[in-house]
């Protein structure tokens, strides 16, 4: 919920600068029309939505691979 309505934590996440991953347990485009906007997709290196708890093991994953292309 906080996605679609915290600019809070799109200020705190402006502020590091580490890989950061947005995920979502459901897809939000099929959801409420609301939920369709993301304050801090701006902010991420990536977005995953609707592949349930496996969107975290990708995400970490991605995050991953993010670090290793960096160095």
């Amino acid at each position: 919920a906080f996605t679609h309505t915290s600019v809070a934590i799109l200020d705190a996440l402006n502020l590091v600068k580490i890989p950061k991953i947005e995920i979502h347990i459901s897809n939000i485009f099929h959801r409420e029309e609301f939920r369709h906007k993301s304050l801090i997709s701006s902010t991420v290196n990536g977005l995953i939505c609707g592949l349930g708890s496996y969107g975290y093991i990708l995400a970490i994953d991605a995050i991953k691979k993010i670090i290793k292309d960096n160095k």
